[in-house]
């Protein structure tokens, strides 16, 4: 005979958001969503990496869902798409984007263009930039490179990408209605994530593996007022057909990636963002002072 202790039950029903609406589910027959659960199974990564298993065991979740406002929609925990996505504006063409410094310690390969402004080309260090008209190049650079002193029109574009930048993350903090508010108290290694919005009211630290599982047309926007921290050699895994165009990780605070960790998804950080050795992205990184990187390689999604 199976037994479960309280425990056990327990720990099955906080973290599964279609139980907090059960009653509802069996009456409608309508979808659920899997809400952030522990993943106990062994899942690849879809860059083809070697597969992982999860570590630490969720203990808690609090949330509701429901439509946002100013902003778009909140999260709603029955259709397994989550929240509107964000728009980008042009800011979305690029894969680096900053306003006071770009630095590189070599060699990185950076996939997609990078951009400056207000600052000038000689806040961007690391990258032995070769002048080709209205934009520099790179050998680490598989694309273009723009700062405020180009000729023109790049001044003016460049202007306008940062505005929709702070554009963006502006709206990625205003929406309402969380899924989960402070889910396992910022430490979300070991979870599987499905789609939605998160808010965090301090620091988020991935010590071991988090798991991003969702279809293709899924949205996961996660706020975070203070900052954002992955441990060395850590994941973010995708699953399901989740893509890392429809991931945004609005920071407050600073964003640091440990040496050899891999993450998804747009990295808004409201100051600085730093990517340690060996470190990797697919996704963007869009910072409203400095994005340092070393021997890194960033890919646009």
């Amino acid at each position: 005979m199976l037994r479960f202790t309280f425990f056990d039950l327990t720990r099955l029903v906080v973290l599964v958001p279609c139980a907090l609406f059960a009653a509802s589910c069996s009456d409608d027959g309508g979808g659920t969503s899997d809400g952030a659960t522990q993943s106990n199974t062994s899942a690849g990564t879809e860059t083809g990496g070697d597969p992982a298993t999860s570590g630490d065991v969720p203990t808690e979740a609090t949330g509701t869902g429901g439509e946002g406002s100013g902003g778009g929609s909140g999260s709603d925990p029955t259709d397994g798409l989550g929240p509107d996505p964000v728009p980008l504006g042009t800011a979305g063409n690029y894969v680096i984007l900053a306003k006071s410094a770009i630095a590189n310690v070599p060699t990185s390969v950076v996939t997609g263009d990078v951009g400056l402004s207000p600052a000038a080309a000689s806040y961007i260090t690391g990258l032995d930039l070769t002048k080709v008209g209205t934009k520099w190049t790179s050998a680490q650079v598989v694309g273009s490179i723009y700062a405020a002193d180009n000729d023109p029109p790049t001044p003016n574009e460049l202007t306008t990408a940062i505005a929709e930048m702070e554009t963006a993350y502006t709206d990625a903090a205003g929406r309402a209605d969380p899924l989960f508010v402070d889910l396992e108290e910022g430490a979300i290694g070991g979870l599987t994530l499905a789609p939605g919005l998160y808010r965090w009211g301090s620091t988020v630290t991935i010590p071991t593996d988090v798991t991003i599982d969702g279809g293709p047309e899924a949205v996961w926007i996660f706020q975070v007022s203070g900052d954002l921290e992955m441990s060395a050699g850590k994941q973010m895994i995708l699953a399901g057909g989740a893509r890392a165009d429809r991931i945004v990780w609005q920071v407050a605070g600073e964003v640091d990636l440990g040496a050899t960790s891999h993450a998804e998804g747009t990295i808004m950080s409201q100051t600085a963002i730093n990517l340690q050795t060996g470190a990797s992205i697919r996704g963007r990184l869009f910072a409203q002072t400095s994005v340092d990187i070393a021997g890194a390689i960033v890919t646009a999604p």
